[in-house]
This record gives C-alpha cells, sequence and structure tokens, in this order.
C-alpha cells in the first residue's frame, strides 16, 4: 500500500472556506483502479494557521504515479482554484510506502 498526503496551511478563520472547497470538489477517485480511502485531516488551529492534511490510500505507489497522469486527475484539477487569502504557501506533498 501507499499513502499520498499533502499538507495545507490554512488562513486563521479560513478553515470552513477551505473545507467548502473540498466539500465541494468532484475528485473523480471512483474512476481510478488502486485507490482505496481518502480523508481529510485538520490539526490544531495556532495562531498564524491551521493545517489540514489530504490523506490517500493507494494499492501502490504505482497506482498513485498513475493516478497523477490520467483524466480523472486533469479533471480533478481543472477546476481546483480557491478564493484568495485561503492558503498560505503552496501544498507540501510526503509520499510514504506501507511497510509494516
Amino acid at each position: 500500500m501507499y499513502i499520498a498526503m499533502n499538507r495545507f496551511r490554512i488562513a486563521p478563520g479560513r478553515e470552513e472556506d477551505f473545507l467548502e472547497v473540498w466539500r465541494n470538489r468532484d475528485s473523480h477517485l471512483d474512476e481510478v483502479p488502486g485507490f482505496k480511502q481518502f480523508h481529510m485531516l485538520q490539526g490544531e488551529s495556532q495562531e498564524e494557521h491551521t493545517v489540514f492534511i489530504s490523506h490517500s490510500v493507494w494499492e501502490s505507489e504505482e497506482a498513485f504515479r498513475a493516478w497523477t497522469k490520467s483524466d480523472a486527475f486533469r479533471k480533478a484539477h481543472a477546476n481546483a482554484k480557491s478564493p484568495e487569502g485561503i492558503y498560505l504557501g503552496p501544498p507540501k506533498f510526503e509520499g510514504y510506502e506501507v511497510v509494516l
């Protein structure tokens, strides 16, 4: 298994705006071979930001990489623009092979 995560730093007071973007997003993940699960994680709010992590589980790293080159990926990200002031910089990607 492979876990892919993106870490987002969100401006204070914009947490619900961020979640609303993700609630209304058509991810097309149900069309993708090897996709298993998706969760959005919310960390503790701090004075300067709140951390959110998109967490997806895949059968393999190859399945995840294939998705990033697929039509489903392009469709999911085609309208991924958010209102200004939500994100405090770009997301940070982290990928992990499940070993135990």
